[in-house]
């Protein structure tokens, strides 16, 4: 089941890292709902132009769904709902599919709640780190995806007026960048974002080598547990994710109204 939650982590901290995700993801465009955290970024990442149920609220329903809709229209986006096992209230799954919203993006949240154990690994001679700015990596990683200007320039304002710090890391190899990600952190806590890998360098550690990178600077900045968010069905990066000592803490999933938006 997507949406559940693992005995093996503290409950606490499961809880912590929600919150976490929550404020490393704020766009500029977002509003409160009855209690629903209602975001309309029209940039790729679902996690900022989707609705969390944070709050139970007062209104029925059917009218809090009609309010949050209409935000969606409004701005020319599909609607959805991200589902996780914090969201109010708790029967909101059943709820949603029972009025026909389907079920979309089965995704993990992994978690290595120590880090200072974590073995650092020198990057071979032909490779190098290079560290760069918002505006940088924005148009980088969304280079490499072969994202639209528009959504590298929403990625771009989300990260220049994030709540919380980010810092990103290009990786080049003979001087061609192979790979880049970034990482928020939030007192202890540090969370792995866009971490990717160019298609033609994929299969040779690279994105293991970057993870380590990142991980290695957020310990220095005071981070001692990471998480990040991948698709369940991402089989390659979850195994990397495994080998760097990360396990399944808790899953989520979207529900939407849209006939075919993924």
């Amino acid at each position: 089941m997507s949406d559940f939650l693992s005995s093996d982590f503290d409950p606490v901290l499961l809880a912590r890292i929600e919150e976490a995700g929550l404020n490393a993801s704020a766009p500029p465009q977002q509003l409160l709902i009855d209690g629903w955290l209602v975001r309309f970024s029209p940039g790729k990442a679902k996690r900022a132009r989707c609705v969390n149920a944070v709050a139970p609220g007062r209104l029925p329903l059917a009218d809090k769904l009609a309010l949050c809709q209409q935000v969606y229209d409004d701005n020319g986006l599909p609607f959805f709902l991200r589902v996780t096992p914090f969201s109010e209230p708790r029967s909101l799954s059943a709820e949603l599919q029972a009025r026909g919203l389907r079920k979309i993006d089965d995704t993990r949240v992994m978690v290595r709640p120590e880090l200072r154990d974590l073995a650092m690994r020198p990057l071979p001679p032909e490779m190098s780190a290079q560290s760069v700015g918002h505006e940088a990596f924005a148009q980088t990683v969304g280079a490499l995806r072969g994202s639209p200007l528009a959504q590298r320039q929403a990625h771009a304002q989300r990260l220049a007026n994030s709540p919380v710090a980010f810092f990103a890391t290009v990786l080049r190899r003979d001087g061609e960048i192979v790979a880049c990600g970034q990482y928020a952190i939030e007192g202890d806590l540090v969370g792995l974002y866009d971490v990717f890998t160019a298609p033609a360098a994929r299969g040779q550690g690279i994105a293991s080598l970057l993870c380590r990178q990142l991980l290695a600077d957020a310990i220095q900045r005071g981070a001692r547990t990471a998480y990040l968010q991948v698709e369940g069905d991402n089989l390659p990066a979850r195994a990397v994710y495994h080998r760097l000592g990360f396990s399944d803490a808790y899953g989520y999933h979207y529900r939407t109204t849209h006939p075919t938006a993924s």
